[in-house]
């Protein structure tokens, strides 16, 4: 059977020469931010007069402006598809939680074949494909990783965050501190070629933004509202708003930071979201939001700058996606890469940088479990088999199969083949320990049992709470990659009436215990800080660490288990992480 994606597997060519040093007058640097959550509609240069984001809008003027760019319905896949340009469900990302937002560690990243070619690699943010090394973003090409891996955090203001695999304090409103350290790692890197990654968090909930950027919108109906304005949570709209407004006056600090270096001609920069928005507001009047395969869900904004190399105001119809970011940004760059694997994206450069140009028509793929949506420059084919001409109907209130017979053949038959070829959903991997010298096992990773539950119901910053019994345990799938020593150290709380507890490690065969003799007994806070209800985020406490010996442990797969041989009092302890370090 012919393959029904030649556009994408072979337009940009998968067998180059191996990856060589570019020259130093076509190494331009890389400054690449992802928003979270934010939709096509939350910027100002799309229309929206509910907000103000001068700063993205003159990106936009100095560069170029996708009309139809495309990313998948959820956070870990599109950047998954960013890191590889290759759709997601072919890198082994399954979802966003629990280990299937794991990046297979056989998929080499963008950062790594910049590093490859002599790149100075920085990510600042939520990373959100892999904690445990080998998929830490230290594993995957990045120099230096600040910022958090999971998928959700449950506070914004000086958070506990991830530097390079240690635990540390954040500095201040999660987005200004993320700017803060991608900000230094250009000014310490001025000499050398980089790239940096800046994927904020924002506007993805806890729904938290300081004040400056709050009052503005705390009594505001707004102008513009969804499409179906009932569904609108005015709450949600106006705290999003604002992030978006924090967002823009970032954005600003890293380009104002170039010009100051005198790095904004040589340095490439693009914006971009990872899926629609995350609630029901004015988004151009597309269907869909957040988590959904039409065009509300996965048409995001897309602005590319390049000045001398991009023309300015530059907009682009033909469709494009975050696929392609690997293939144009190598191009730019001059990488020459021999791809270890086939990739979907293509390089866009051509688009970028010519006024005619003959561009073929492709296929853009979204995907969730075994529903599919495709898109082509003119139709999106949804997953029950409507047919919607969106150059015409933006919003899918047509459905136009019965006109066109053979368009809808064609793209069920690429439906088709994306399911049989991309779409096994088994994921076995167990969590990797040994990889480096600590090891976290959040509770995320991890399942409770007996009495045991979860401080909230979505897994991503949870901890675990309510172990009542000596009968009740804490697991995970382990599998240790290096034999050696390691110390077993579990994160709790611990009211001064549990003091006592005799908390255990078992894995492998071998065992170590100690008892809690010191009470750390903190509030939880965060939901003090939202400006609308968190839903499914947990709250977050301080947890302390406390050591239960040491495990001599070989190498091999099994249960890593927690267990209270000791409950004097009503419960045991409360879990945030076990960490295993090597000795």
């Amino acid at each position: 059977m012919p393959r029904v994606f030649p556009l994408l597997l072979l337009a940009f060519g998968l067998f180059l020469p191996t990856i060589v040093h570019a020259a130093d007058a076509s190494m331009p640097n890389v400054v690449m931010i992802l928003t979270d959550d934010q939709g096509w509609g939350d910027l100002s240069v799309h229309g929206n007069k509910n907000l103000a984001t001068p700063n993205i809008d003159q990106l936009a003027k100095e560069g170029a402006l996708f009309e139809n760019f495309y990313v998948c319905h959820l956070c870990a896949p599109t950047r998954a598809e960013m890191l590889t340009g290759r759709f997601y469900a072919r890198t082994g990302v399954r979802g966003v939680s629990t280990g299937q937002e794991r990046l297979n560690v056989d998929e080499k990243t963008i950062a790594q074949y910049f590093k490859d070619a002599g790149y100075v690699t920085g990510a600042f943010g939520k990373w959100h494909n892999g904690m445990q090394f080998p998929y830490h973003p230290n594993a995957r090409g990045f120099d230096e990783y600040y910022g958090f891996c999971s998928g959700h955090w449950g506070h914004y203001f000086s958070p506990e965050l991830d530097h390079n695999n240690q635990l540390v304090r954040g500095e201040g409103y999660v987005t200004d501190d993320f700017t803060n350290r991608a900000m230094k790692f250009i000014e310490d890197n001025q000499d050398n070629p980089f790239f940096c990654y800046v994927p904020y968090c924002t506007p993805h909930s806890p729904m938290q933004v300081p004040d400056q950027y709050y009052d503005k919108f705390a009594n505001m109906d707004p102008e513009m509202k969804n499409r179906d304005p009932k569904k609108e949570q005015l709450g949600m709209t106006r705290a999003a708003l604002a992030m978006c407004e924090n967002i823009d006056w970032n954005v600003g600090r890293i380009l104002k930071k170039l010009d100051q270096l005198r790095l904004a001609d040589n340095t490439i920069v693009i914006y971009f979201a990872d899926n629609g928005p995350n609630s029901f507001r004015w988004n151009g009047g597309m269907k869909g939001r957040k988590g959904s395969l039409d065009e509300g869900g996965t048409r995001v904004p897309c602005i590319i700058r390049w000045p001398g190399h991009i023309p300015a105001d530059r907009r682009i119809e033909p469709i494009a996606g975050a696929v392609d970011f690997l293939p144009t940004l190598l191009d730019f760059a001059g990488i020459k890469a021999k791809f270890p694997k086939p990739i979907d994206g293509v390089s866009l450069k051509p688009l970028l940088t010519q006024d005619e140009i003959e561009w073929e028509d492709r296929y853009l793929i979204a995907s969730r479990n075994n529903q599919v949506s495709v898109r082509n420059q003119t139709y999106r084919l949804d997953n029950d088999g409507q047919l919607f001409d969106i150059t015409q109907d933006r919003g899918q209130t047509k459905n136009v199969a019965i006109d066109h017979p053979e368009v809808l053949a064609q793209l069920k038959n690429v439906a088709k083949q994306y399911r049989s070829e991309m779409l096994p959903t088994q994921d076995d991997r167990p969590f990797t320990v040994g990889y480096t010298q600590n090891t976290p096992l959040p509770a995320r990773d991890g399942n409770g049992h007996g009495s045991i539950k979860r401080s909230a119901n979505a897994p991503n910053c949870s901890y675990f709470t309510n172990w009542k019994s000596t009968n009740d345990t804490v697991t995970w799938d382990v599998e240790v990659g290096e034999p050696g020593e390691y110390e077993a150290i579990v994160y709790y709380t611990c009211p001064q009436e549990n003091v006592g507890v005799e908390i255990q490690a078992e894995l492998l065969g071998h065992k170590t215990s100690a008892t809690i003799k010191e009470a750390h007994d903190p509030e939880s806070y965060g939901p003090e800080r939202d400006r609308f209800d968190r839903g499914a985020e947990s709250p977050v406490k301080d947890f302390k660490p406390f050591s239960l010996g040491t495990l001599k442990l070989p190498k091999g797969r099994d249960t890593l288990t927690l267990s209270a041989l000791k409950i004097p009092g009503d419960g045991a302890i409360e879990v945030r992480y076990l960490w295993l370090n090597k000795k």
